[in-house]
C-alpha cells in the first residue's frame, strides 16, 4: 500500500456556509452569495489571497449561522473568479477546492464569519503498483456501475476522468460530488481525511443507495400493475353500467359508489372479498326491495369499521404519570400497573394487551379512572355500559336477515371512536344478568379473552374483527355476581374506600375548583377551611366514594352564591362552625366511644359497600333456661358465629371462671344496634365471643379497643378481609387500639399512613389472647351473673396490661 504523507498547517480564514452544497478538494464549485455574511466574507478573502473556507450547513433554512449550526469539516478553497452583481443583487463565484480542513473556532466580530481551521492533506504515490490501492479502485468502478444502471447516462468525458484517476480518495470525492444525492452522504465522504478509507466508505454509501433504489423500482413495479389492474376493472365495470341502464336497471351508481368506498379503503383481504360479493348480490336485486335495503345498511356498518385506524401509544411514562397525578389523588397500585404496562409495551411492541378489572364500592373512581388511562396512554376512549344488559344480542349483536338488526355494542363502540386500539371501559360487568335470550355474560368470554378475540365474531358483521389491540378496563362494585370463567379472564385491581384524608385531598384539588368553577365561583368568592371540609365527610356523607360529597360541595356553592346574590357580599367563608348554617344539621351522628368500659359491650369492626364502621356488640344475661336471643338483623353466617361462640364458652367455663351450667341457667340476649340495617359475615367471632364472656363474668370490655377476626372451635383467630376501611372507621370512631388476627399482620402496609402512625395494631392468634387484653379485669373465681356489684367488680384484681403502652409494639 503507498505510504501517505500528512501535512497540516492552522490558517485563519474568512467562512462562507453553504446551504445544500459541500465542496470537494480538487473539484471546482459556481454558486451565488445571496447573504451579505458571505458577501463580506468573500469581500474579505481579497486580503488572504482569495484563499476562503466552505463549510456546509446542517439546516438550509438557517440565515445566520453559529457554530452548532455547521459541520465539522469543511474545504479550504481558493476563489477563482467573481461576476458582477446580478440584478437581484447576488454575486456569482467560481471555487477551487484545495484540502480538507477541520473548523476549530468561529468570530461573527466583523460582521462576516471568520474560522480558525486546521488544514490537512494525507498524500501518497498512488501511481506506483499497489494491489491493495488496485484492487480498491475497481470495486470503487463496479459500485459505480451498479449504480449507474438506476441513473440517468452519464457524459463520456465523465467516464473519461473516472478511468484516469488512481488515487481512491480523489476518486472518491470525484463520484461523491457527482453521484451522491443525499447531502449527508456527500458530508460523511468529506469527513474521512484517510482516502483507502474514504474509498470505502464510498462503496458502502452506494451499496446502501442500490438497494434503496431496487425497492423503490419494486415498489414503483407494483403500483403500476395495481394501476393496470384497476383501469381494467373499471373498464368492465363501466361496460356493465351501461348493459344495465339498457336492461332498465338503475343500480349502477349505488353499487359503484359502493365499489368506490371498498378500493380506497384499507381492509383485510377477507373484509374486501366479503363486502365485494355483497356489493354483487345488491346489485342483481331490484333497487326497492327490502333485502336491498339491509345490504345496504351491512355495508354502511362494515364500512363505517376502522379496519385501519390506530392512534400511536404515549412512550412518556413520566408524562403519563403525571396525568394519571393530575387526575386523580392516591390509588398508587393502579397508577403503577398503568405505568408498567406502558414501559413494556414501549419494549416490546407486539405485548397482547391486558384485561383488568377495577372492583370497588361505588364512587371511587373506577368509571373516571378509566378515561385518565386513556389519556395518559394518548389513546381513543370509548365507554360501553353494561348495567342491566340480559340479551346476548347486545354483545354479539343481531343477525342481519332481520328488520332493524344492528351490531353489539362493541362494534358500535370501534365505530364510536374510530379507532381500533381504544381503551374501551366495560362498566358495571357485574350488573349483567341472563335470561331465556342467552347469557351477556358469557358472550363477553370471547372478547376479553387475549387469545380469541383477535378474531371476534359479531353476529351482524360476520367477519373476524381483530380486538387485541383494544385495551379492555371492566369495572364492577361484587365479584361475587361475576361468573368464575369471566373472573378468570381479568387481571383483578381492587379500588379501597377512600380515607378521610384522602377524601379531603380529592374535595381541595378536584372537586371544589369543578364545583366553583360549575358554579361561576372562584378562590376569592368562595373560601372552604379544612375543618369544613372534614365536617363536611365526617357529618353530612357516608360513602366509600365522594359522588354524595361531590353533590354537598356542590349545596355548599349553591348556597355561597345565593348568599352573595341576595345580600351583596363579596365573598363567603365557610368554616366548620358556620357550615351548619349553610347546610343544616349533620345528617349522620357518630356514636361516642364511652369513657370507661361496659359489660357486655365490645367494639365490632364491619366492612360494607360503603367502607368500613364500628358496631357495638352487646350481651346481656338474665336468669332463664338456657335460650339464645339474637336480633339486630343479623345474618346466617353471623347467628353461627354467636353459636361457635357459646360453644367454645362451654367447653373453656372453667377456665374462664363461668358456671359449667350457665347454659341451662340462664338465657342470652346478643344485640348489634341499627337493627334496621342488614349485618352477616364470620369476621365478628371474637366480638361475639368478648361481648358475652364480659357479659358472663360481669367484667367489663376495654373502652379504647376494637377487634375484628373469625374464631374456630379450638380458639384460633383466623384472617379477615377489608382490614384497610376497618381500620380507618375506627380511627375516625377514636379507637386507637386494635386487635388483628395474626395473619392479616401482611395486610398493615396497604393501611393510610395516617392511620398505622395513630393507631396500635395488636396482632393475636387465639381468643385467649384477645380476652387477655380486653377485659378490664381478671375472673379468678366464679361469681354468678347478676350478683356482680360495681363494688364487687372494682374488688377484683386488674390485668397487669397498661392501657396507654403497647402490648407488642405498635405495626
Amino acid at each position: 500500500m503507498a505510504r501517505l504523507i500528512e501535512k497540516a498547517e492552522k490558517l485563519t480564514l474568512p467562512v462562507i456556509p453553504l446551504r445544500g452544497l459541500v465542496a470537494f478538494p480538487a473539484l471546482p464549485m459556481n454558486f451565488e452569495l445571496e447573504r451579505s455574511i458571505s458577501k463580506k466574507a468573500c469581500a474579505a478573502a481579497s486580503h488572504s489571497d482569495m484563499y476562503a473556507f466552505l463549510v456546509t450547513q446542517r439546516d438550509i433554512q438557517v440565515d445566520d449561522p453559529e457554530r452548532s449550526d455547521l459541520y465539522d469539516v469543511g474545504c479550504v478553497v481558493r476563489i477563482k473568479q467573481t461576476f458582477n452583481k446580478n440584478p437581484e443583487g447576488n454575486i456569482r463565484i467560481v471555487t477551487e477546492g484545495l484540502c480538507r480542513g477541520t473548523l476549530l473556532s468561529i468570530d461573527k466580530s466583523n460582521g462576516y464569519l471568520t474560522a480558525e481551521v486546521m488544514s490537512k492533506t494525507l498524500t501518497g504515490d498512488f501511481n506506483a503498483p499497489d494491489v491493495t490501492v488496485e484492487a480498491l479502485n475497481r470495486e470503487i468502478l463496479g459500485a459505480l456501475d451498479d449504480i449507474l444502471r438506476f441513473l440517468p447516462p452519464v457524459s463520456d468525458d465523465f467516464m473519461l476522468t473516472v478511468n484516469s484517476l488512481k488515487n481512491p480518495g480523489m476518486l472518491a470525492d470525484f463520484i461523491a460530488s457527482s453521484i451522491l444525492v443525499r447531502l449527508e452522504d456527500k458530508q460523511a465522504i468529506l469527513d474521512i481525511f484517510d482516502p483507502i478509507q474514504r474509498g470505502e466508505a464510498l462503496i458502502s454509501i452506494i451499496d446502501s443507495e442500490i438497494r434503496l433504489l431496487e425497492t423503490e423500482m419494486d415498489i414503483h413495479r407494483k403500483v403500476k400493475e395495481a394501476i393496470d389492474d384497476h383501469q381494467r376493472d373499471y373498464y368492465l365495470r363501466e361496460q356493465l353500467k351501461v348493459i344495465q341502464t339498457e336492461l332498465g336497471n338503475d343500480f349502477g351508481d349505488d353499487a359503484e359508489s359502493y365499489i368506490e368506498k371498498i378500493e380506497n379503503t384499507t381492509l383485510p383481504e377477507e373484509v374486501r372479498e366479503k363486502l365485494m360479493r355483497e356489493v354483487n348480490r345488491m346489485a342483481k336485486m331490484p333497487f326497492g326491495s327490502p333485502e336491498s335495503a339491509l345490504l345496504r345498511n351491512y355495508l354502511d356498518t362494515c364500512l363505517e369499521i376502522p379496519w385501519d385506524k390506530t392512534t400511536k401509544d404515549r412512550a412518556d411514562v413520566e408524562a403519563a404519570r403525571k396525568i394519571l397525578d393530575a387526575d386523580h389523588d392516591g390509588l398508587t397500585k393502579i397508577k403503577e400497573r398503568i405505568l408498567e404496562f406502558i414501559a413494556v409495551k414501549q419494549l416490546n411492541p407486539g405485548l397482547k394487551n391486558q384485561i383488568i378489572c377495577f372492583a370497588g364500592p361505588p364512587g371511587v373512581g373506577k368509571t373516571s379512572l378509566g378515561a385518565s388511562i386513556a389519556r395518559a396512554m394518548k389513546r381513543k376512549y370509548v365507554r360501553v355500559s353494561l348495567g342491566g344488559i340480559r340479551d346476548e344480542s347486545d354483545i354479539r349483536g343481531h343477525r342481519k336477515t332481520y328488520i332493524g338488526s344492528m351490531p353489539g355494542r362493541i362494534i358500535n363502540a370501534l365505530i364510536q371512536c374510530g379507532s381500533m386500539n381504544p381503551v374501551v371501559l366495560l362498566d358495571e360487568v357485574d350488573k349483567m344478568c341472563g335470561d331465556a335470550h342467552g347469557d351477556p355474560s358469557s358472550a363477553l368470554l370471547e372478547v376479553l379473552d387475549s387469545e380469541q378475540n383477535k378474531a371476534f365474531r359479531d353476529h351482524f358483521v360476520e367477519i373476524p374483527v381483530d380486538l387485541s389491540e383494544c385495551f379492555f378496563i371492566a369495572t364492577a362494585n361484587n365479584l361475587s355476581t361475576v361468573p368464575r370463567p369471566l373472573l378468570d379472564r381479568m387481571e383483578i385491581i381492587e379500588l379501597n374506600t377512600y380515607t378521610p384524608n384522602e377524601k379531603l385531598a380529592i374535595a381541595k384539588n378536584h372537586l371544589i375548583p369543578k364545583q366553583m368553577k360549575n358554579h361561576g365561583l372562584n378562590k376569592r368568592m368562595l373560601k372552604i377551611a379544612d375543618d369544613a371540609i372534614r365536617e363536611l365527610i365526617s357529618g353530612y356523607t357516608r360513602e366509600s366514594g365522594v359522588r354524595t360529597l361531590e353533590r354537598e360541595i356542590a349545596s355548599l356553592c349553591r348556597k355561597a352564591a345565593k348568599k352573595m346574590v341576595e345580600e351583596g357580599t363579596k365573598s363567603v367563608s365557610v368554616t366548620a362552625k358556620n357550615l351548619k348554617d349553610l347546610l343544616g344539621e349533620r345528617k349522620f351522628i357518630d356514636e361516642s366511644m364511652s369513657e370507661s368500659g361496659e359489660v357486655g359491650v365490645t367494639n365490632g369492626l364491619a366492612y360494607t359497600e360503603v367502607g368500613g364502621d364500628v358496631l357495638k356488640v352487646e350481651a346481656i344475661v338474665m336468669e332463664g333456661s338456657g335460650k339464645i336471643e339474637l336480633t339486630g338483623t343479623l345474618g346466617d353466617v353471623m347467628k353461627e358465629s354467636a353459636r361457635l361462640a357459646v360453644s367454645y364458652i362451654r367447653a373453656h367455663a372453667a377456665e374462664l371462671g363461668i358456671a359449667p351450667d350457665f347454659h341451662k341457667t340462664k338465657d342470652i340476649h346478643i344485640h348489634v344496634p341499627e337493627g334496621a340495617v342488614p349485618k352477616d359475615g364470620p369476621s365478628a367471632g371474637v366480638t361475639l365471643t368478648t361481648s358475652l364472656v364480659s357479659a358472663l363474668t360481669g367484667i367489663p370490655v376495654r373502652h379504647n379497643i376494637a377487634m375484628t377476626g373469625e374464631i374456630t372451635l379450638t380458639g384460633r383467630v383466623l384472617a379477615i378481609g377489608g382490614l384497610r376501611e376497618k381500620s380507618t372507621a375506627a380511627y375516625t370512631m377514636g379507637v386507637r387500639r386494635i386487635l388483628i388476627p395474626k395473619d392479616n399482620v401482611r395486610d398493615l402496609k396497604d393501611i393510610d399512613n395516617a392511620v398505622r402512625e395513630e393507631v396500635e395494631f395488636i396482632p393475636v392468634s387465639n381468643i385467649a389472647e384477645v380476652l387477655e387484653l380486653a377485659l378490664v379485669k381478671k375472673a379468678e373465681k366464679h361469681i354468678p351473673a347478676g350478683d356482680i356489684t360495681a363494688e364487687k367488680a372494682s374488688s377484683q384484681p386488674i390485668y397487669n396490661i397498661p392501657v396507654n403502652e403497647p402490648v407488642y409494639g405498635t405495626i
